[in-house]
């Protein structure tokens, strides 16, 4: 990828999607509030629950494909599990949320922390339809909502990148929580 030199910083050669502030090329960055020796926990805390989000959308498709049981029991197993996982990140990425300014003055911060929170809700619905009912609720609803659960994930991703990489929240770091 291209690189293009802005006051002496090296920023992508890519339109921000939403917004774009200058300043934060060549601000040192915010660290974030939950960390561990200065590492942030909040993209750690994601990775499972991603996985699991995902597995889960392609557990629905095997039973769909297939009409085995296995599928549907993996499944509740994966959603459940991602809900857990989900609901820590959730913790820990809002603290951040909550703490730095700068997170909350992008509109990137807000879309990732309602896109997060409509994944839970999702999840959690999902999670219920299924209880002791893990092949009937998959066709259609069950599919359905994992479907929108992925998709809703990616952007969500999507928008966390933009926070970590074009606004420089929670890397290392020693700038302002809410000015560049």
């Amino acid at each position: 990828m291209e690189t293009q030199q802005t006051s002496g910083t090296p920023f992508p050669n890519i339109p921000p999607i939403i917004e774009s502030d200058d300043r934060e090329y060549r601000d040192t960055g915010v660290p974030s509030t939950v960390a561990i020796a200065g590492h942030p926990l909040h993209p750690l805390s994601v990775i499972f629950p991603i996985a699991f989000l995902a597995a889960a959308l392609g557990s629905d498709f095997g039973y769909f494909l297939t009409r085995r049981p296995f599928w549907a029991e993996a499944s509740m197993w994966l959603i459940g599990a991602g809900l857990a996982g989900g609901a820590i990140a959730a913790i820990i990425g809002m603290s951040d949320f909550l703490r730095i300014e700068r997170v909350r003055k992008r509109t990137a911060g807000w879309a990732h922390m309602i896109l997060n929170i409509s994944i839970l809700v999702l999840t959690t619905i999902n999670f219920i339809l299924r209880w002791n009912n893990f092949e009937g609720a998959i066709l259609p609803w069950g599919l359905v909502i994992s479907t929108v659960v992925g998709t809703l994930t990616s952007l969500s991703g999507w928008y966390g990148a933009e926070l970590s990489y074009r606004h420089k929240i929670g890397v290392v770091g020693a700038g302002s929580r809410s000015n560049p």
